[in-house]
């Protein structure tokens, strides 16, 4: 490797932060500060929160958000991502906690870092596109399940032991403890749900979370209610900087714990260029995956020296940023130091934060991360990737992520395997064939300057869907009418439904007009039964490129002519 070429390779790391500066004013920080004091608020109950459901303390989700959350931003490739605690990762580190105590979840977190660090430098963080849209959904349904049901016990007020990690055991222990449900945690919980619910519709500055937060620890304070608070389970959060404890490296907990913290790094990996990719569509920007997960390494392995737990990005409170005003990385490093000024000044009003509001907060992330909307769209698929989706779904509840993550990718490697080779077949070369193949050719036809064709040659499974993003990336250099020329797409999967989906969305809220043409036998029966025709219009699916030349034109003069 030339001196050169290596200086390019590392450049592929640079922080965003970095390339924001310059240029950069008072008025850019002002909305920065803002942004970063709001977000920093929005994030103290739901990292409290992250850490209880755990099996954590509360303060420990804090350390997290405030170290975590200073790294991904200093280090992160993403303009305004927020790193943190997530409710992906409550399941798997509270299995970690239960099997193998605090110190190898702070091992595992360690060993996750490790992992990212050599994903990034490898670039093997690419393999993270290797996830497919049916193994994303059921471990994401799964989790969003389990979250779910941990917080039943706080929101009902049961002071019992608490119930089992294997969640059918769980539900039984929990129906069993009926008559220890405490009707005033249950009406503070109700009140919370409906304070984090309702009050965006008359405080849409202010985060539900935080007016449920507020209200809850107010009541509890003034009426001296008797419910379970962070400070009679916890002893409420110390006002003091995060102790350096360096985690017992354990030789002979490496094996045991490896599979543990490569979920771990690929579920870190898969949340934080989600969430970037989200960010993205927001702001308008392009993030930097090398960077993005080269920094989610460094958090890692920095974060359990304080006593953290697992850090990823945080979709939700990367949307907050971005909707308070965020501009640069500045607004996450503001956030960061929010948090730790809460921490050194407000710990002791902590102490009145009942668990039953924080379960209400909970209840409403795993309902908003459960992305249940998605399931009616799985089930019009094919058998194959209804079956990927549901043996993840059910393993993620039953059995664990890591199985589950494990068989769902399996599966859909298999899937995939079978997509292609069905793909692969060996015709006789016919007159008819010659004369039908000639409405698809380009070269004879007369393109106009106001159309852009796009071509998909092979199978667009998933692992390829953001080649089709790439070759999009910048709309103002299409034309207002988009062929996407099928004729040589081999196969289709729901990820690569998925990637259609959104630049059909992506053109129309441009202004633009997207048209399809020459999709093969797989390719279409997919589309029809997916009913992605009703979402681009059956007007707009076309046999052939000369057809679909003809409906460009008459679009255009149609437009003209109104």
């Amino acid at each position: 490797m030339t001196p050169n070429s290596s200086r390019y390779s590392w450049r592929r790391f640079t922080p965003r932060l970095f390339t924001c500066l310059a240029g950069y004013n008072r008025e850019t920080f002002s909305s920065d500060l803002i942004a970063g004091l709001t977000v920093g608020v929005v994030a103290l109950p739901l990292a409290m929160a992250f850490g209880i459901a755990s099996g954590v303390t509360p303060q420990a989700g804090i350390y997290t958000a405030i170290i975590g959350g200073f790294i991904v931003s200093f280090l992160g490739g993403s303009r305004i991502q927020i790193g943190g605690p997530t409710g992906a990762f409550v399941v798997i580190v509270a299995g970690i906690i239960a099997q193998h105590g605090l110190s190898g979840l702070l091992m595992v977190t360690m060993m996750a870092g490790v992992l990212l660090l050599l994903f990034a430098v490898t670039g093997l963080s690419q393999a993270v596109k290797f996830m497919p849209r049916p193994v994303v959904i059921g471990f994401t349904n799964g989790i969003a399940l389990l979250i779910a049901s941990t917080q039943i016990k706080d929101f009902l007020g049961m002071r019992i032991p608490e119930p089992p990690s294997e969640f059918f055991e769980r539900m039984r222990v929990l129906a069993e403890s009926i008559p220890a449900i405490d009707p005033i945690a249950v009406g503070l919980g109700v009140v919370s749900l409906a304070a984090i619910l309702v009050s965006p519709r008359y405080l849409p500055r202010v985060p539900g979370a935080v007016v449920a937060l507020v209200l809850g620890t107010t009541a509890v304070a003034l009426f001296d209610l008797p419910v379970e608070t962070i400070g009679s389970r916890f002893g409420g959060i110390p006002s003091s900087l995060p102790a350096v404890d360096v985690p017992r490296f354990r030789a002979d907990l490496i094996i045991p714990l490896l599979p543990s913290a490569f979920t771990v790094a690929l579920l870190a990996a898969v949340e934080s260029l989600l969430s970037a990719v989200v960010a993205d569509s927001m702001s308008g920007d392009r993030h930097n995956s090398h960077a993005e997960i080269m920094a989610q390494g460094v958090a890692n392995l920095v974060v359990p020296i304080f006593g953290g737990i697992p850090v990823t990005g945080a979709i939700a409170r990367t949307a907050t940023n971005f909707k308070s005003g965020a501009r640069t990385p500045i607004a996450g490093i503001v956030h960061a130091l929010t948090l730790l000024v809460i921490v050194l000044v407000a710990a002791p009003l902590a102490y009145h934060v009942p668990l039953a509001t924080l379960a209400a907060v909970l209840f409403v992330v795993a309902w908003n991360m459960g992305e249940w909307r998605e399931i009616g769209d799985i089930l019009k698929l094919d058998l194959a990737e209804k079956s990927v989706w549901v043996i993840t779904f059910a393993l993620t509840v039953m059995a664990d992520l890591t199985v589950a993550v494990e068989t769902g990718v399996a599966l859909a490697a298999l899937l995939y395997i079978r997509r292609v080779t069905e793909t692969t077949s060996v015709t006789r070369v016919t007159p008819e064939y010659l004369i039908e193949g000639r409405a698809h050719i380009l070269q004879d036809k007369d393109i106009p300057p106001y159309v852009s064709i796009l071509r998909i040659h092979g199978p667009f499974l998933f692992g390829m869907t953001d080649k089709l993003a790439e070759a999009t990336e910048n709309l103002d250099e299409l034309g207002s009418i988009v062929i996407l020329r099928l004729r040589n797409m081999t196969a289709i999967d729901s990820t690569g439904l998925h990637a259609l989906e959104e630049l059909s969305d992506r053109l129309r809220r441009s202004g633009r007009t997207l048209l399809l043409c020459g999709a093969r036998r797989q390719p279409a029966a997919f589309l029809q039964r997916a009913e992605f025709i009703d979402h681009v219009g059956a007007e707009n699916i076309l046999p052939h490129v000369q057809a679909a030349i003809e409906r460009a034109r008459e679009l255009y003069e149609g437009r003209h002519a109104a």
